[in-house]
């Protein structure tokens, strides 16, 4: 009977992911260690290899438990070094994490993850063989095919030449969610180090899922200490206690497992799948409108037997909103999901323009909902990349001005009310608001005038135009003149806003300022014509009652005055393709953000601000250039939340 181990891949994804993101963090963090933090942090990347190794084999991927070994081989060679580790050395690890995470997502669909890379198998085996003659690693163009190292520690000598025979026994911790694959690894690495004579429960019933009491006893005959063996089961994960004796002795005290048994909190935590919450969120959002709707219903009755509706509409309403609040509060993931990753990026793309740079991150605990952090990932990658690439000056370029060789990025997080604000700042050359104002003419974006009429600080804007860059040259990360523009789109269809700052030779700050959440957002309702729309309350600043005739023109656009500056009106009707509004008469200009700055939106009628649970759009109604979700009213009728720049830029 063969274990079916398909119903723990999810589990071994996940967890597989988690070893290896903390093992490329680590190993970035250990190029700027100080000597006495380097044999802490080596430590941490062993335990992260092994625990590969061992899922690994536990799931029979067999490629996946071979490139972790070799990794973990290099990383045993470095245990009790202290001084610096070459750069070299921390790029093959890192080469070895990236292909070891491409092989575990090539598992997650239930496929083979396939063999790895021989190349890159052979660079670790030398890299082993280096390390351990005290050599510095070779480089990796001309690798040389090594045989497999010798087993890894803790394969201490026999204690004599004889083969002893030892009892052991194991306990599982009460947190793993599968203790019996745990059972059947331990049976697995007995088998390795001797010849198991017996074991409780054997191979059988660890497939079948049994493993009574989480504990399995056996029996081997070894060349190994007991210590030796206590060592080597004692790093297998989620094992709360393992005892090996001479057969007939009494228990001695238990070694401690790589993974002590979590406390009584940790048990109550569960993995949810994301699908799930998404789908949960749905529910609650169409309770959110079946109560709005019933309330509506309630108009319609009686005043006299009104009461008792409403009383129970309310009472319906508040235990529908505390739900809606717990939902959302399963969705909040903290910032260090995808600050955890920046440091990395930011070092490779170093590495590879010859500079150097130092990553720090604060406030990367704060949680924002889990959708709005897969929205901004690629805008705030794009905005490090942009800091690294052409924001910082060579180490030669940064002595000669007086700084020190290494650039600094900053990335911070904080709190506003019910906002979350996100920096990336650096100490580069920062940018010149002249050539952003020669771009933007050269690209037909401007006017020499309108150009010149821009202050500094709404010319650092300009960098947020299709097309225009002021980098020096192009690279496969920059300067082709596409990126930021993109950002502020991303970060606008999620709710949020972005800001430049930036001083000529002192660095540049960006600033996004994103909601908590986009599930539920406040909107300001406007009428044109028959039609009822939405226009998200946190672009909009203003509105005025005017008449258009009377404003003056630009380029046959009325231009309304707001704020000390002039602002094009759009009839929205026109924009949406319905017949134009009246001419004559006060007409409401709702003045919201366009896609060059804010403009004005002529509508019939200001309706209200009202909290909306918006709905993604889908095929085909997503292709239509201005809608970016859609909400129901409490009557039932169905709103589009509108996408003003994409809706003017049309």
């Amino acid at each position: 009977m063969e274990l079916d181990l398909s119903k723990y891949l999810g589990l071994f994804v996940s967890e597989s992911k988690d070893h290896l993101e903390a093992l490329s963090r680590t190993l970035v963090d250990l190029e700027r260690a100080q000597a006495g933090e380097v044999p802490e942090l080596v430590d941490k990347m062993f335990r992260h290899a092994h625990s590969m190794k061992g899922m690994a084999s536990t799931m029979q991927f067999d490629g996946i438990a071979l490139l972790a070994h070799r990794a973990e081989d290099v990383i045993g060679v470095l245990r009790g070094r202290s001084g610096p580790i070459d750069a070299e050395v921390v790029d093959l690890l890192l080469s070895a994490a990236d292909s070891l995470l491409g092989m575990v997502e090539a598992s997650a669909g239930g496929g083979a993850p396939g063999a790895p890379s021989q190349p890159l198998v052979d660079s670790l085996a030398q890299a082993f063989a280096a390390l351990k003659r005290g050599e510095r690693v070779p480089a990796p163009e001309a690798p040389t095919a090594v045989d497999a190292p010798p087993p890894p520690a803790p394969a201490a000598p026999p204690a004599s030449a004889g083969a002893l025979r030892l009892a052991v026994e194991v306990e599982v911790a009460g947190a793993c969610p599968v203790p019996s694959v745990r059972g059947y690894l331990v049976l697995k690495r007995l088998e390795a180090l001797g010849t198991v004579l017996a074991a409780s429960p054997g191979h059988d019933d660890l497939k079948a899922g049994r493993i009574p009491d989480r504990r399995l006893t056996a029996t081997i005959e070894t060349t190994q200490t007991p210590q030796a063996v206590e060592q080597a089961l004692a790093q297998i994960a989620d094992l709360a206690k393992v005892v090996a004796r001479p057969a007939g002795e009494e228990p001695s005290p238990p070694v401690a497992a790589a993974k002590a048994e979590a406390p009584a909190e940790a048990q109550r935590t569960v993995r949810v799948r994301a699908e799930l919450l998404d789908e949960f969120l749905d529910v609650v959002g169409e309770l959110l409108l079946a109560t709005a709707r019933l309330r509506a219903v309630g108009r319609a009755i009686p005043e006299a037997q009104r009461r008792p509706h409403d009383d129970g509409v309310d009472r319906l309403h508040s235990v529908v909103k505390d739900l809606h609040l717990k939902v959302m509060a399963a969705r909040m993931t903290p910032l260090t999901v995808l600050s955890d990753r920046l440091p990395r990026a930011a070092r490779d793309l170093a590495r590879r323009g010859g500079k150097q740079v130092d990553v720090s991150v604060s406030g990367a605990e704060i949680e924002i909902d889990r959708s709005l952090l897969e929205d901004i990932a690629d805008p705030v990658l794009h905005v490090l990349r942009n800091a690294v690439d052409h924001g910082l000056e060579t180490p030669a370029e940064r002595i000669a001005l007086g700084k020190s060789a290494t650039g600094h990025v900053e990335v911070s997080a904080r709190r506003e009310r019910d906002r979350v604000v996100m920096e990336i700042a650096d100490d580069g050359r920062g940018m010149d608001p002249e050539r952003l104002r020669q771009a933007a003419v050269e690209r037909g974006a401007l006017s020499r005038e309108q150009a010149a009429a821009l202050s500094d600080a709404e010319a650092l804007e300009l960098a947020c135009l299709p097309g225009v860059s002021t980098a020096r040259a192009v690279t496969d990360v920059s300067g082709r003149g596409v990126g930021m523009d993109a950002v502020k789109r991303a970060v606008e269809a999620a709710g949020g806003s972005l800001q430049i700052e930036s001083r000529r030779g002192q660095g540049t700050r960006i600033a996004m300022r994103l909601p908590l959440t986009v599930a539920v957002q406040p909107v300001l309702l406007v009428r044109v014509a028959d039609e009822i729309l939405a226009l998200p309350v946190s672009k909009v600043h203003g509105a005025a009652e005017v008449e258009l005739e009377k404003l003056e023109r630009s380029g046959g656009a009325p231009l309304l005055g707001f704020g000390g500056t002039h602002l094009p009106v759009h009839d929205l009707a026109t924009l949406i393709g319905l017949s134009p509004g009246r001419a004559t008469g006060k007409r409401s200009v709702v003045v919201t953000e366009g896609g060059e700055g804010r403009v004005g939106l002529a509508v019939d009628q200001l309706l209200g601000q009202e909290e909306a649970v918006l709905k993604p759009l889908h095929r085909p109604l997503s292709l239509v250039p201005g809608l970016s979700a859609v909400t129901v009213l409490g009557s039932g009728r169905p709103v589009f939340v509108l996408d003003v720049p994409r809706l003017v830029a049309a």
